[in-house]
Order: C-alpha cells, then sequence, then structure tokens
C-alpha cells in the first residue's frame, strides 16, 4: 500500500478482446501492461464472469478477492466497499430506508439501505490472470527473509533476471499511452524526472486515504538495491517535487505525508509511494517500508548502502524467492 503496497499499492490487466471492456489493474501495482479503455457505466462485463473459488476476504477491510473466468480467460475479480465520506452524511441520512434489527433502552440496531449512488462497490478486474496473480492474492502464510548483500547477487538477482516481470503498463504511463488524464505531476527531465499520479487503492474522493505514486522515467533501476549516490539528484527532485505537488492539488502538507519505497517492490522499475499520515496502506509497515528521507540520508553517508546494507522483507508462502532461499538455507 503505495507500496501498492500499498496500493499501488488496483486496476485491469487487458487483452484486445476486453481492452474496451475493463480498465487496468496493478496490485500493489503489478501486471502484465496492456491498452487500457474506459468501460462504459451502462456495460456489465460481470455478467459473463463465472466464479471458481475465494481466494481470501476481509471482514475488516471490506473486500474480496474471487478466481474464476471471464470471455474464457482466467480472471480475479476484487470487490472492495467504499469509504462513508462526510460530504454525503446528509444525503445518507435523508435518503435511506431503515430497519430496525434490535432495541435494548437506549441502544438500537438498524440495517441501513443507502442510496444507489451511495452504495457503490469498487470493483477490479485482472484479465488474463496469470498463476502468479491468483496466488497473489490467496491467503497465504507469509515468512521474513533476511537478505544480505551477497544473497542479494546470487539468490535474488538471478531470480529477479529469470522471471518474465513485465513492466510494459509502467512505460504506458510514461509515454502516456494510458492513463495520461490521471498524471498529477510530471517532471519530464529524463534523469531526474518523474510522473506522479494517484495509485488505483485511492478512489480520490476524500484525502483521508490519500496514495500516490511516483514513477522515474529512468528505465535501469530496478529496486532500492540498484539505488547509489549518483541517483541521489533523482530522489531529491522526486522527494520535493512531489510534496509541493500534493500540496498544490490536494492542500496536504509534507508534515501529513508518509513517503516511502517497498522493498522487495511489487513491480521492478523505481517508484516511489506517497500517503497520507495515518492512512495503513497496505505495506507500510516497518517489515517492507523504507522512508525516502532516510534512503536519502544513508546514502549520503555511504554511496554503495544498499547494495552491502542487510534488508529484510516478508514473503509469502508460495513465493519462488522464497523456495530460493529455502534450497540455499538461509530460511
Amino acid at each position: 500500500m503505495a507500496d501498492t503496497p500499498a496500493k499501488r499499492e488496483i486496476d485491469s490487466v487487458v487483452t484486445d478482446e476486453l481492452s474496451q471492456k475493463v480498465k487496468r489493474a496493478k496490485a500493489d501495482n503489478e501486471n502484465g501492461g496492456g491498452e487500457v479503455g474506459k468501460e462504459p457505466e451502462s456495460e456489465n462485463i460481470l455478467r459473463e464472469f463465472k466464479t471458481s473459488n475465494v481466494l481470501s476476504d476481509s471482514a475488516r477491510e471490506k473486500n474480496i478477492f474471487i478466481h474464476g473466468k471471464l470471455a474464457d480467460q482466467e480472471a480475479v475479480v476484487i470487490l472492495e466497499k467504499t469509504p462513508i465520506r462526510e460530504d454525503t452524511l446528509a444525503e445518507l441520512f435523508s435518503g435511506s430506508r431503515l430497519k430496525l434489527e434490535m432495541k435494548n433502552d437506549i441502544y438500537s440496531t438498524y440495517r441501513l439501505q443507502a442510496p444507489p449512488q451511495l452504495n457503490e462497490i469498487k470493483t477490479t478486474v485482472v484479465c488474463p490472470a496469470t498463476e502468479k496473480h491468483v496466488k497473489k492474492y490467496q491467503r497465504q502464510e507469509s515468512f521474513l527473509v533476511e537478505e544480505t548483500g551477497e544473497d542479494y547477487q546470487s539468490i535474488t538477482l538471478p531470480y529477479i533476471q529469470k522471471q518474465s516481470f513485465s513492466v510494459q503498463w509502467v512505460y504506458n504511463i510514461l509515454e502516456k499511452k494510458a492513463e495520461a488524464d490521471r498524471i498529477v505531476y510530471e517532471d519530464p527531465d529524463p534523469k531526474v524526472g518523474f510522473v506522479l499520479l494517484p495509485d488505483f487503492k485511492w478512489d480520490q474522493k476524500q484525502v483521508d486515504d490519500l496514495y500516490l505514486i511516483a514513477i522515474a522515467h529512468q528505465r535501469d533501476i530496478r529496486s532500492l538495491r540498484d539505488l547509489t549516490s549518483e541517483h541521489l539528484p533523482l530522489l531529491q527532485n522526486i522527494f520535493q517535487k512531489g510534496k509541493e505537488a500534493i500540496l498544490e492539488r490536494y492542500k496536504l502538507p509534507a508534515s501529513k505525508l508518509r513517503v516511502y519505497l517497498h522493498y522487495q517492490p511489487s513491480y521492478y522499475h523505481l517508484h516511489v509511494h506517497f500517503t497520507k499520515l495515518g492512512y495503513e496502506a497496505p505495506g507500510c509497515g516497518v517489515e517492507r517500508a523504507h522512508l525516502l528521507a532516510d534512503v536519502i540520508q544513508n546514502l549520503q553517508s555511504d554511496r554503495q548502502y544498499y547494495k552491502s546494507r542487510t534488508l529484510y522483507f516478508p514473503l509469502r508462502a508460495d513465493d519462488g524467492l522464497l523456495s530460493k532461499f529455502k534450497e540455499t538455507g538461509r530460511l
């Protein structure tokens, strides 16, 4: 969440057949890319969705992840209850129907049936979904991995290089082939520039759960491990101009922002998460999030800091990288 997580840390990955029907999904901002089309309000592509099984659900987060098929292709559908907004309370109270469930002295509980426009469910479609997508959303046990600089070179980097982690959807954004209308700010400089846009975890209807992602124009930086002091101008530029853009657009000062990178990231192209302080975005915990201010200071103190530093991060039980660490006796 935002390495997101953690939002960008979600939306639809599409083929030509579905490109005009569904939005692109990027979970924690991870998918295979593709062209993006806007879904007509009157069209319900989920009528064709056939459920196979529920991957996971959360009563606390009020979401559910469902695996099935859409147009004979593997798909994952994510349903999330949207937040209740302060600016809709008057309409909610006046336009809803109440059904009494229980009354005892001063306490009473009801089933509230809100007007349709206030009772939306955010729906994300990943199609075609790979086995990696299905496993990503499946409820699983996690393990904390300890990765030395040597582990990165001998275990993690070879694993990454052998995987087909597509970031074409990132290049689509940078080249304005997709989501150009969603860009909040851009510095086009090829060395220190970036684009800033909302993460799909954020519905942009309230700043309490603000979540934006800054994506670097440089294409040769995979993760925190690739950063050296030569990247300080880029990191400082993202840090400063990102905060300024958010202040101008959303009136949110830097003192109310959490700015961080994920390690491991959900996709291997340098990006920075901007979330509102107090919003518990997915992936903002200490075992995965690294504050950008700390990253900058570490590189100022040691130009190769992240080349040798031991880093800790969580991996799910089915993650191939976890298997590599087990095979080498590092877990």
